[in-house]
């Protein structure tokens, strides 16, 4: 793995729970993990915050373990990955990507 990129995120008021998982389920995992650059593509419901009550501050979070930055980045701009970007963006609010390098 080259790099991991975490994003966190929100679901804008008018989008549903619902669409927005059946959409991920359906067209965003299965295409970003077809990637050549990608070796896995997770996405993730929070569902609390350990030994605490108080709501988390996203919603959802997504791993993106990376094989090649320099092909990831052409393959996210291909006409595919910028129809789902833009469907996402669409979707989301409060989108925050964390690069990551491990220790």
């Amino acid at each position: 793995m080259a790099a991991k990129i975490l994003a966190l995120f929100n679901l804008k008021p008018d989008t549903s729970v619902e669409d927005y998982e059946t959409w991920a389920k359906s067209v965003d995992i299965p295409t970003v993990n077809g990637l050549g650059s990608i070796e896995k593509f997770e996405v993730f419901k929070t569902t609390g915050l350990l030994f605490s009550e108080e709501t988390p501050p996203y919603a959802y979070f997504e791993t993106i373990d990376i094989l090649d930055m320099d092909k990831f980045g052409e393959e996210a701009g291909s006409e595919t990955m910028q129809k789902i970007a833009a469907e996402f963006q669409g979707m989301v609010d409060d989108l925050v990507f964390i690069t990551t390098e491990q220790l």
